[in-house]
């Protein structure tokens, strides 16, 4: 098995001088496992998470809960972890008082480093002997598995290190850099070891690499394990990036070879106390690396709470409304109100490994709701209406068959994509490709509340506020600040200072108008 130490910006440096030489195909596959793919650990807070662990508290799924202000400095994690990220600050790593900077490059690192390990894999499979027609099988599945995370890997860095794509100008908007060979690339006379590519190359690239997973994976057969990826994944995965370009035809193509061989599960046969997306779910097609949300949607101070925003768009009927959410305390007769305060509950909240991934899971639903948007952006309204209605029969009780208007058509398979895929690394993307998307644009506000109350009356002592406007450049990451530091020719993104928005001192309310302004 070959052990390669990466540090500072991932392949950039040398390699260890104590290697033991990988020589057969399950050496390699040995190798692919604990290096190629992200495993999955015990995670206690979010902020100690794996790669793009913040991805779910950027969007309008998410409010935060009044924290905590103990007058002596720190403010639990939600200033010291997660202010930065969740409101959108120019130093995603700085910490509400200002007091701390923590490092942003831990994402791009790891994306990068398991890159390296694919293309190390994909250059040894070239060189060993491969003697026997098992073997041979063998390798082509893991050529096959490593073309699938090398995709999903630059997917998710040219989302989140690149602006979305948009059809007229990908081809000279700046993505990340391309790293596609195993060998160490660096020349001391140069400011800049590697050039940002577009997004559209960085988009071809993943397509290329989809389309070489999908053939060797049908040529070397699928696994049957949820953790290691299969033809279906890479399907799926391959209708979201043609979404996403959209291009319509090849999104529905994708999605409906899915479809084809994969069915929904009827949510009225998960228990009450049960959960919809877990290891055991028949729609759960792939997944890899941790659940890192799980503790910290809680509905409690100093955390995260899920949004009225989203909670609403459910009916009642909805089994994914219990199933998905609960509430972290109840009032009057257990109704919830907007003085309730709700937690998720869509994955299992423990201190122990939760075996499905909120970024890197791949479930059939989407493929459902890939599809059904690729029709209707191509006029197929009826085709799209009968999977919308499809996905819905499977969850929500007694449900009977509707007819969508054409005009509205679009909105309500987004509005579902939104309730069925919330938590799964999805909503924050979503919002960016709508903004660009040529034939049905559509954008938002969203406000970003902070709270702070007194730990010793309980009171709120003032609010801060926080928009994200459309447009706004924080909807593309930074590129971080220890790569630029070592490669200082790169070329970074344009992200703005960020001012408050609004501010309420309820002690100054207090002092002017006593209690009843307060309340007020």
């Amino acid at each position: 098995m070959c052990v390669v130490i990466f540090g500072g910006c991932s392949y950039l440096d040398d390699y260890s001088q104590d290697l033991v030489v990988a020589k057969t195909v399950e050496h390699l596959d040995e190798l692919m496992i604990g290096s190629c793919y992200f495993q999955s650990k015990n995670i206690r807070q979010m902020g100690n998470g794996e790669v793009a662990w913040f991805l779910n508290i950027l969007d309008d799924d998410v409010t935060t809960v009044a924290i905590e202000d103990r007058r002596a400095g720190t403010i639990t994690e939600m200033n010291n972890q997660y202010y930065g990220y969740t409101t959108w600050q120019y130093e995603v790593g700085r910490s509400w008082n200002k007091s701390s900077l923590r490092d942003d490059a831990g994402t791009w690192n790891a994306l990068y480093q398991h890159i390296n390990a694919v293309n190390i894999v994909l250059s040894e499979l070239d060189k060993i002997d491969i003697p026997t027609e098992e073997e041979a099988v063998q390798a082509t599945r893991m050529r096959g598995e490593c073309h699938f995370l090398r995709a999903q890997f630059y997917f998710l860095l040219v989302n989140l290190y690149g602006n979305a794509y948009e059809p007229s100008n990908a081809a000279q908007t700046l993505g990340v850099p391309l790293k596609l060979t195993e060998y160490v690339e660096h020349d001391k006379d140069k400011n800049t070891q590697f050039e940002r590519a577009t997004v559209a190359a960085v988009y071809e690239q993943v397509v290329r690499d989809l389309t070489d997973a999908i053939t060797y994976l049908k040529e070397g057969g699928d696994s049957r394990s949820i953790f290691r990826v299969s033809s279906s994944a890479a399907e799926l995965l391959l209708s979201r990036v043609y979404l996403y370009m959209q291009d319509w035809e090849n999104a529905g193509v994708h999605a409906a070879n899915v479809i084809k061989d994969h069915a929904l599960m009827n949510y009225a046969t998960v228990a009450a106390d049960g959960y919809a997306v877990s290891e055991e779910s028949p729609e759960v097609l792939f997944s890899q690396g941790s659940l890192n949300i799980m503790n910290n949607v809680q509905g409690i101070g100093g955390d995260f709470g899920v949004s009225y925003d989203l909670y609403r768009l459910y009916l009642d009927e909805d089994y994914r409304k219990q199933l998905y959410f609960t509430t972290s305390y109840n009032v009057g007769d257990g109704t919830i109100t907007n003085a309730d305060s709700l937690a998720l509950r869509k994955y299992n909240r423990s201190l122990d490994r939760s075996y499905v991934s909120d970024i890197f899971t791949l479930r059939v639903a989407e493929a459902y709701l890939n599809a059904a948007e690729a029709y209707a952006m191509q006029g197929k309204m009826q085709e799209a209406s009968d999977l919308l209605n499809e996905l819905r029969s499977n969850r929500i009780m007694n449900y009977v068959d509707r007819t969508y208007p054409d005009v509205a058509l679009v909105q309500h398979i987004r509005d579902e994509r939104r309730r069925e895929l919330c938590f799964e690394g999805h909503r924050w993307f979503d919002l960016r490709r709508y903004a660009v998307c040529e034939a049905r644009p559509f954008v938002k506000n969203i406000v970003r509340n902070f709270a702070v109350y007194d730990a010793s009356t309980l009171l709120l002592r003032f609010v801060e506020l926080y928009y994200l406007r459309p447009n706004d450049p924080a909807y593309t990451f930074q590129i971080p600040k220890a790569v630029t530091e070592f490669d200082s020719g790169m070329e970074v993104n344009p992200r703005e200072q960020r001012a408050l928005s609004g501010y309420l001192d309820l002690d100054a309310a207090k002092e002017e108008g006593g209690e009843e302004n307060v309340e007020s």
